[in-house]
């Protein structure tokens, strides 16, 4: 052991509120040997991150690890290891990844975006002032469950539903949309709600998901109990704010725990997330389980069990929709990054032109 001591009692004491442990300490150890700091990002913008550290928060460049690869780069979250001195101060590194939340850019390359880094709980913020989009949940959930998180979503603004049987319904329209996550009612006006998810994200690192005008930075601010994220007023007609949050930063908690709040994402692009996808429509995978085929592809099969549940009133038939449109979105972003995957969606397509071939031509013997 170097006279760095990234394991000392020292260490842990004043990195212990940002989530270090004795796990992560075992991964520094050859880091600690060479004589770098450990320390966790607490924010990052334009080839630079603040790193907090048992002496301080600091500023370091990233330029050291490989910023060619959007899935590589240093982000909110990380824990890394950082040059003792130096100007400017470099990250050498960042130690594996315990989870990871990523989505798809808008580039037409089917990159993946990295928002936030070792995360153990994800926090969809919705905003009941304006009407549920339970689709965008089920995409927000989607890409949480793929990141190795628990999600768990936040209905803020709950104040501005002052009629109790009119805020269950609205609480059981997104329980319904997001099996085994749970769902809470916040209001961060009068603090209604904010006792139970003080004592879920004391857990851990919880990242704050939304759009923009959701309530997140007000949120984060009734959580550490202060001013810390600036607000902005959403607009009337339509429930949306401005980007109050521009960057990714991470904030310890009073009460324990970390949390993360990101800018708010109009777009939530999928990538390569077909296990969340699976999560969150966890039903239909196990109704597809007592399908006739195993590759039922729940449009007109017979002995399909899903679009039984469908006529039987047992399954939505917008969780269908939903789901396929999810899938054919997952679908095309990995064929794009994958051959096999894309050479396999060749295959299936061309079987599913020759079998509507083969119908269409029994419907004209049958016109005939």
């Amino acid at each position: 052991m170097t006279s760095s001591g990234s394991t000392s009692s020292a260490v842990f004491s004043a990195l212990a509120p940002y989530g270090w442990d004795d796990a992560w300490a075992a991964e520094f150890a050859p880091y600690d040997a060479e004589g770098l700091l450990v320390g966790r990002v607490v924010r990052v913008d334009r080839g630079q991150c603040d790193v907090v550290t048992a002496d301080g928060t600091l500023r370091a460049d990233t330029a050291f690890v490989t910023p060619h690869d959007p899935l590589r780069v240093v982000c909110t979250g990380d824990w890394v290891a950082v040059e003792p001195g130096g100007t400017p101060r470099y990250v050498r590194t960042y130690l594996p990844r315990r989870t990871a939340f990523v989505r798809s850019t808008s580039s037409k390359r089917s990159e993946g975006q990295i928002l936030a880094a070792n995360v153990d709980h994800a926090i969809v913020a919705v905003s009941l002032a304006v009407e549920l989009d339970l689709g965008r949940i089920e995409r927000f959930l989607a890409l949480a469950w793929e990141s190795g998180a628990q999600p768990v979503v936040v209905l803020t603004k709950a104040d501005l539903v002052p009629d109790a049987v009119t805020l269950a319904h609205l609480v059981q329209d997104v329980e319904t949309t997001a099996p085994g996550v749970p769902v809470l009612t916040v209001s961060a006006l009068d603090g209604d709600g904010l006792d139970v998810l003080t004592a879920v994200v004391s857990g851990g690192t919880s990242v704050l998901l939304g759009q923009s005008g959701a309530g997140k930075s007000t949120l984060a601010n009734a959580l550490v109990g202060a001013d810390v994220m600036e607000v902005q007023a959403a607009r009337d007609v339509d429930g949306k704010g401005r980007h109050t949050t521009t960057t990714r930063n991470l904030l310890a908690l009073p009460g324990g725990g970390v949390l993360i709040d990101t800018p708010g994402l109009r777009g939530v692009g999928l990538f390569d997330a077909e296990s969340g996808v699976g999560q969150v429509f966890s039903e239909i995978e196990e109704l597809a389980g007592d399908c006739r085929f195993h590759d039922c592809a729940h449009e007109s099969e017979p002995g399909c069990a899903v679009l039984a549940a469908i006529d039987s009133g047992e399954l939505p038939e917008r969780r269908l929709e939903s789901y396929r449109k999810l899938i054919r979105e997952n679908q095309r972003i990995v064929a794009k990054t994958d051959a096999r995957v894309r050479a396999e969606l060749r295959r299936e397509w061309k079987k599913r032109g020759a079998e509507g071939k083969a119908a269409m031509e029994v419907k004209r013997g049958r016109w005939a």
